[in-house]
């Protein structure tokens, strides 16, 4: 069984967005960095009911396809599916996010077991000017951070397997397991140097993701709520 490098995607009516998503993740796995290693990218198709699936064959990316509307489901599916395959690293995107060129070789570079990534937002359109300044005055964008996204996570397989995989979480799946990393004595390197954009996007797929904490910090004018820790 070749050893490779496994991207997975979930995806819930993303045909908006999967496109960008897609041509990014391919020159990220076609980094000279990685040296031409075999990388194998999968979108899991979580009840689509638009043209993701046409999207992922016209780019030549195989899907799966699951009827959990969890992305907690989602991921783990396709990280099992990679593992079956014989990846020995899953990284994880989503949908809504463009990847840098040396997005995963920059995940390998950290020597880790895990690595947690940080995230970027170009474009703040529909939200106050407030907010867009509250993120840029209080995340941390650098090495030694402490944020945890799904849509820039890294992980071996051996310890993906140790920690016991994604739990079937609507969201902060991706919070579950990188405390389940940690229980287990994972060595997770909580670094900014992959880099990815994602969306501000008010239409956000998970409850409780990245997404719906933008709106929390700022319903409507003022500084709401707790989730602006979550930042």
């Amino acid at each position: 069984m070749p050893v490779m490098l496994g991207i997975v995607i979930p995806v819930h009516n993303e045909e908006a967005w999967l496109t960008s998503c897609l041509q990014a993740v391919a020159a990220a796995a076609a980094s000279p960095k990685l040296h031409s290693e075999i990388v194998h990218t999968l979108v899991v198709l979580d009840s689509c009911t638009d043209g993701s699936a046409n999207i992922a064959a016209a780019h030549g990316v195989q899907t799966l396809h699951v009827q959990a509307r969890n992305v907690g489901i989602a991921r783990a599916t396709g990280a099992q599916r990679c593992l079956d395959m014989g990846a020995r690293w899953l990284a994880f995107t989503d949908a809504d996010t463009l990847v840098s060129p040396d997005w995963l070789a920059d995940q390998l570079e950290q020597c880790s077991d895990a690595v947690c990534g940080t995230v970027a937002v170009n474009d703040w359109s529909g939200h106050s000017p407030q907010l867009a300044m509250h993120f840029k005055t209080t995340y941390n964008d650098a090495h030694g951070h402490r944020h945890i996204h799904g849509a820039n996570l890294g992980v071996s397989a051996q310890a993906y397997r140790d920690a016991g995989g994604f739990p079937p979480l609507a969201c902060s799946e991706d919070v579950a397991l990188v405390h389940a990393l940690q229980a287990c004595g994972a060595l997770i390197a909580w670094s900014a140097a992959p880099r990815v954009v994602t969306s501000a996007r008010k239409d956000f797929r998970a409850v409780g993701g990245f997404g719906a904490t933008l709106l929390n910090v700022f319903p409507e004018s003022g500084l709401g709520g707790e989730a602006a820790a979550c930042l």
